[in-house]
């Protein structure tokens, strides 16, 4: 029987998380898609795939991602945490699961990174016995792929981050279980704001107020580093970020900032308006409600993202506003990854066709913008979906606003 058979839309929701066990699963995981794979080893360095491998919980500074803390696995070593000084520590103290630990620099000074791969890298590699081998590393800024050229011309770089997104694809059931936590966080978060939303306030007054339920109920971040509350004309276009505008009546306001626990995001939006929506407003919320709903129900094992995105646009495009959606994919996958493929109406070049797979996590989020509306014209509605054997599951709670149905 799949593990997506248990109880209803195929979770034991009851079952509490072991997180021994999903760290086990995890790498195990990882070791199986490099047995299978022409790597013989995984260099890296992406926030998301360290904690994958280690589960790291790291400070993170500002601009720094990538920079800070890497991991090196084989299929049969590892993983060895590579992480900031700050960091070592804490990680000798309680993370009996590592096979190593090593102290390394930010990751961008050219003299630091060739020390980084002569004196730990070098030694590590010829230990896992791999220092002629197929590395496959996620990132790798300049300094770093030349001094692996200089300093191990042997060593063939590789793509590893691709492996890392087809391990993370399908989702293991007590990821499922984390995302799921992880949108009662973010309903109650984006409840907040909606609740804090009203004449008089600044956007980021009501961003502040949603951020503090996000630290209150055990969230690590956001969603997006840059909170994103708009009011107003700010949604049309879309400014993506909170500012110091005030909200007036009859402002459509939208927020979106979602939530991090124990490493796994959820993504949530909403759209409400202070006071009485015009009739414009109304047959925009209306066009993006029923395009998502029918995006939703073709969510289903065997149909495909391209069948998903479709759906979409025809139903936006029967209320007249298919030339205003939004200049952005309609939804992405989602998981230990903030934002991560597959993704969900993508138009530009390189775009793939995939079909839906029980285990699979997206947070579909049309969105369609009229300009010169008074009060905005902008809407989009997000909800977090699990691909089930049968019906999808909305994993977000928030009520949508029934105000603004036409």
């Amino acid at each position: 029987m799949s593990a997506y058979a248990k109880g209803p839309y195929g979770v034991d929701w009851e079952e509490r998380i072991d997180f021994n066990r999903l760290r086990r699963d995890r790498v195990g995981a990882v070791r199986d898609a490099l047995r299978a794979s022409d790597c013989d080893a995984l260099l890296l360095w992406k926030d998301e795939n360290v904690r994958y491998l280690t589960s790291l919980r790291a400070q993170l500074i500002a601009g720094k991602s990538t920079a800070l803390n890497g991991v090196l696995v084989t299929a049969d070593a590892g993983p060895v945490l590579l992480c900031s000084g700050g960091e070592a520590d804490k990680a000798r103290a309680g993370m009996p699961w590592l096979e190593g630990i090593r102290v390394i620099p930010i990751m961008e000074q050219a003299e630091l990174v060739r020390g980084f791969v002569k004196e730990t890298l070098t030694p590590l590699l010829k230990e896992f016995g791999v220092a002629d081998g197929r590395l496959g590393v996620d990132h790798v800024n300049l300094p770093l792929l030349d001094s692996l050229r200089t300093l191990l011309p042997d060593l063939q770089v590789d793509d590893g981050d691709a492996l890392m997104q087809g391990v993370r694809l399908i989702k293991k059931p007590d990821e499922i279980t984390a995302i799921d936590e992880a949108c009662a966080i973010a309903d109650a978060v984006t409840q907040r704001a909606l609740d804090e939303t009203r004449v008089g306030r600044r956007e980021c007054e009501v961003a502040g107020d949603a951020m503090q339920t996000l630290f209150y109920l055990g969230g690590e971040l956001s969603h997006v580093t840059t909170p994103f509350f708009a009011s107003g004309e700010h949604m049309s276009p879309p400014h993506r970020i909170c500012s110091d505008k005030i909200i007036r009546n009859g402002d459509l306001c939208f927020v979106d900032i979602g939530a991090m626990w124990n490493g796994y995001f959820a993504d949530v939006g909403r759209t409400t308006v202070v006071g009485r929506p015009s009739k414009v407003q109304k047959q925009i919320y209306t066009a993006v409600y029923e395009g998502l709903m029918t995006g939703i129900a073709k969510m289903r094992p065997g149909n495909t993202n391209s069948d998903v995105a479709d759906s979409i646009i025809a139903k936006i495009g029967e209320h007249g506003f298919a030339g205003n959606m939004f200049s952005l994919f309609i939804g992405h996958g989602i998981g230990i990854g903030a934002n991560e493929p597959p993704y969900i109406g993508e138009t530009l070049p390189g775009s793939t066709t995939l079909e839906l797979k029980p285990g699979m996590v997206f947070a579909v989020e049309p969105l369609v913008w009229v300009p010169g509306v008074c009060g905005g014209g902008g809407v989009r509605i997000e909800d977090m979906i699990l691909i089930t054997e049968d019906e999808p599951r909305v994993l977000s709670r928030v009520q949508y606003e029934e105000r603004l149905l036409d």
